[in-house]
């Protein structure tokens, strides 16, 4: 008989003087106290493993602390309880409930892994750059499939744990069966989580929205700020948050003005008499446009677009980055053209002209200049 057979045989008659329910307990408790000796060992040899390593994996060991935790109390319970003097139906209840253990625990370290690996890989693109369209691209796609793999972790989790229990599995098993009126009200119950499921799915392959794209929806302007499992915000120009249901960009028309490219042509439309040097509008609108620091040097033109009874209407178009340049650009150009007609041809300004037929020239004198003076 050798040295560990006479230390289990020491082991087992100091447990049998003591009482069952002491001596079981001091088991568990002995070797949950080994368990955290153990991973606390274990964590700093993976730390010191992955010191050196790629950020995923440093990454996944300090956050897999408390999994590595529980996976190591669950190993010591499990061996406690063959050692502890436990009758059928407790050494039953705490296979079960370790069962259930190890089943969260695979769901927990696949979310953490998850989380990891998504934040690592997003850490490669920049929203804040200037051309961020692949940026915003990937970022959408990762968070939303993220999200679903989420969704399909947990569920898949839940329904493990609960097929666990006799009564809950025979209860599935007869629901699959019968496919009857339990059924549909289960499809029912179920169908706006389903419903935002697979929109989301839909949004992630195809990408209508992204993040930070500037989009017009329900009338208003602005940039989707967040996308969430259930619902996206839309961050309108004056800072409102608009709040629309994730399924809403797959059944309803919007649009979307940096679905391509961030960049964007803006519209400037005045109107002016027929009188003013078309040339020098435009040489003067090619000036303000190269003197900004908002034009992007691609886009500037002076259009006569339609004539009007009394004015012509002028299309001028300059280009930006983005929406936001893009506005201010256009606001830049409205500001100094109208100072640079006010001061150089004030005549060109829109002005209603009348002739008065049968009156002397004196009287229609004064009525223009009192018509002028009301004006």
């Amino acid at each position: 008989m050798n040295l560990d057979t006479l230390s289990a045989l020491d082991f087992e008659r100091a447990i049998a003087v003591l009482p069952p329910g002491v001596a079981s307990l001091l088991v568990l408790a002995t070797a949950i106290c080994i368990g955290f000796i153990v991973h606390r060992l274990a964590f700093r040899f993976l730390s010191h493993l992955v010191a050196g390593r790629d950020l995923f994996w440093r990454s996944l060991v300090s956050r897999s602390r408390r999994p590595l935790r529980l996976a190591v109390m669950i190993v010591a319970v499990g061996t406690a309880g063959t050692l502890a003097p436990l009758s059928r139906g407790q050494a039953g209840a705490l296979g079960h409930v370790l069962l259930i253990c190890f089943i969260a625990l695979s769901a927990w370290v696949a979310r953490t892994a998850l989380h990891i690996w998504t934040t690592v890989y997003l850490r490669r693109f920049k929203l804040d750059a200037e051309d961020n369209l692949l940026a915003r691209k990937h970022a959408t796609q990762t968070r939303i499939l993220g999200w679903v793999a989420n969704v399909l972790i947990v569920t898949v989790a839940f329904a493990a744990v609960m097929m666990t229990f006799e009564g809950v599995r025979q209860y599935g098993v007869s629901l699959l069966a019968s496919a009857g009126a339990a059924g549909l009200v289960a499809g029912f119950a179920l169908q706006p989580l389903l419903k935002n499921l697979f929109a989301g799915i839909q949004l992630a392959v195809t990408q209508p929205i992204r993040l930070d794209d500037a989009v017009l929806v329900e009338g208003e302007w602005g940039n989707v700020e967040e996308i969430t499992s259930t619902y996206v915000v839309v961050r309108v120009w004056d800072l409102r948050r608009l709040i629309l249901p994730l399924s809403y960009f797959m059944e309803h028309p919007f649009q979307n003005w940096t679905r391509e490219s961030a960049s964007l042509i803006g519209s400037v439309m005045i109107y002016l008499d027929y009188g003013v040097p078309i040339e020098v509008l435009r040489g003067k609108v090619k000036e303000i446009a190269a003197a900004s620091p908002l034009w992007d040097r691609k886009v500037v033109a002076v259009q006569v677009t339609d004539f009007k009874q009394d004015v012509m209407e002028v299309r001028i178009l300059v280009s930006a980055s983005n929406s936001g340049r893009a506005f201010d650009l256009r606001c830049e150009v409205r500001e100094k053209l109208a100072a640079f007609l006010q001061a150089e041809y004030p005549h060109a300004l829109p002005r209603r002209r009348m002739d008065l037929v049968g009156v002397p020239d004196a009287v229609a004198g004064k009525a223009l200049a009192r018509r002028s003076e009301a004006a």
